[in-house]
């Protein structure tokens, strides 16, 4: 079928036929000019080692947000944590997704320098479609025909308004299923691979569910007709944000309904790996040979059957460096001497330097939900090294307070961007997750330094004390005071004897004052009267 779609004149007001809505209302990124692309962009096929493949991602902005896919807005494409999945010395890859770009617009635009790049062997990944709706002819102009009709094509005059006047390009636009099959055969035609993946998900509910559009139907047809790979990111991580909730659901888009927060694009990036590692065409086997990090990473803990696990995290005042016996210790490394092991597993996965920022940023959170099971506790414990520069020396402090707030910050040391936010926010976060996973989180204070003001020890009261209040007035969370029933322990002892609990400096604690931290844990579980403190000695 053949519709025509004609300007009178320059003058003249072009009729037009309009395309899908986006239901959500979302404003996507305005496409950049292809020269700042091009200059902010790899070459296509530069990355190529030697006669190793090329994996060419080609999407939108839910791959690739902005010119620089840098996530200086906050905003950050799955295409930019892709590469985590795929080992570098048998395959490169290259995100040459735009943000603002439609199967119709990318395959007019950009399409023609990967093509000239396909080598035979090289693999093309196509996940796009957020974009496909909208005027055909004036704006942006990147709608393409709903539906995957081989035969139906529109002929439009393309309004395209300049500095000093208006033109008009005559272009023909085809099917979203017409785009899709372009795309394969012309990798083919190189002898390269072509893979069909559904779009990423939205952030939108009908009925207790994440909305799936028609498109990933429409990519699932066109692989099917192609004999095609077709994995469907879409469903895949829509599934998992349904098993978050709405709530959680919400940290994974920033700034709107369709782009990706650091930690959506980070999903959506190992939704498409394990699509691709559980893929079973036949020609998926050699890139599923080159996949890397796709099992989800866990701690490393003997369970044993009818016996919980007690996670402890935080910095170098729960696990320090605990073996020489006038060294430094971490009162996680004497857990044992308040919990019975005959009846709990104690698994301490405390680092040294850590604040809350730099644990889930490192992946450790991640280690710990990965491994919570439904009985599990989890004792979430930070504090002295989350004030400070947030985006300078150590970057490692997070803004201060428990507001549900953040900031993107360029890190002086990379140049590179993140959203930090508050203290508040982190615990909240770690509550939550445990939470989410049948586990029993309980919020410890922080231990106190051998700093002393009038014959007492310093009490942060006002600063952490107050935001951890705050957070437990916010969850509910079980609350242990260490802070306060180890300073209080000190200031019965006196300046002179609490010495010889510290080693090296105010902070860091001797295997006297990590024992003495220990027994402060003990106590807190049984004032607040948990269920934890069944398990202690």
């Amino acid at each position: 079928m053949v519709l025509m779609l004609l300007a009178v004149g320059a003058s003249a007001q072009v009729s037009r036929l309009q395309g899908m809505e986006d239901v959500n209302k979302v404003t996507d990124l305005t496409l950049d000019s292809l020269d700042k692309v091009r200059q902010a962009r790899v070459k296509p096929g530069s990355s190529r080692r030697g006669n190793n493949p090329v994996l060419f991602l080609v999407g939108n902005s839910t791959m690739r947000n902005g010119t620089l896919g840098n996530g200086n807005n906050g905003q950050w494409g799955w295409g930019y944590y892709a590469e985590d999945f795929f080992d570098k010395e048998k395959i490169t890859v290259e995100n040459q997704a735009l943000g603002g770009t439609s199967s119709r617009t990318f395959y007019r635009m950009l399409w023609p320098d990967i093509r000239q790049a396909l080598r035979p062997g090289d693999w093309v990944i196509i996940s796009i479609g957020h974009n496909d709706n909208g005027p055909y002819d004036t704006g942006r102009a990147r709608a393409s025909i709903p539906g995957i009709d081989k035969d139906t094509v529109l002929h439009v005059n393309v309004q395209e308004i300049h500095k000093n006047d208006t033109t008009y390009r005559a272009e023909d636009v085809y099917s979203y299923g017409g785009y899709l099959r372009r795309f394969i055969n012309e990798t083919r035609a190189a002898g390269a691979f072509p893979v069909l993946m559904s779009l990423t998900p939205r952030n939108a509910w009908e009925n207790g569910r994440v909305v799936r559009k028609v498109h990933s139907e429409w990519c699932r047809q066109v692989a099917e007709e192609e004999m095609v790979p077709y994995i469907d990111l879409n469903d895949r991580s829509a599934t998992k944000l349904e098993g978050f909730g709405p709530e959680k659901m919400n940290y994974y888009f920033f700034g709107d309904k369709i782009h990706t927060s650091k930690f959506g694009a980070m999903m959506n990036a190992r939704s498409a790996a394990e699509g691709i590692a559980e893929c079973q065409h036949p020609w998926m086997a050699f890139l599923k040979s080159c996949l890397v990090n796709v099992d989800l990473p866990v701690v490393n803990v003997q369970r044993e059957e009818g016996k919980p696990v007690v996670f402890t995290t935080g910095d170098s005042t729960v696990k320090n460096n605990d073996k020489d016996k006038d060294g430094m210790w971490g009162w996680g490394a004497v857990a044992s001497d308040i919990f019975d092991t005959r009846k709990i597993t104690v698994a301490n996965c405390a680092k040294a330097g850590r604040s809350c920022r730099t644990y889930l940023n490192e992946g450790r959170w991640d280690e710990v939900y990965n491994s919570i099971r439904p009985g599990d506790y989890v004792l979430i414990q930070f504090g002295h090294n989350d004030v400070g520069a947030i985006d300078s020396l150590k970057e490692r402090a997070a803004i201060t307070g428990t507001a549900d707030s953040c900031h993107v910050y360029k890190l002086k040391s990379n140049g590179k961007y993140e959203v930090v936010y508050t203290f508040g926010w982190y615990l909240r976060k770690f509550i939550n997750d445990v939470r989410e996973k049948g586990g029993t989180p309980i919020l410890v204070s922080l231990t106190p330094r051998n700093i002393w003001r009038d014959g007492h020890i310093e009490r942060r009261n006002d600063s952490y004390g107050k935001w951890y209040r705050e957070v437990v007035e916010q969850t509910g969370v079980a609350f242990v005071d260490v802070h306060n029933i180890t300073a209080d322990k000190y200031d019965k002892l006196g300046e002179k004897r609490v010495a010889a609990y510290f080693n090296h400096d105010h902070t860091h604690s001797s295997l006297k004052g990590a024992k003495a931290n220990a027994q402060s844990v003990a106590t807190g579980l049984k004032q607040i009267h948990s269920p934890l403190a069944d398990y202690l000695k």
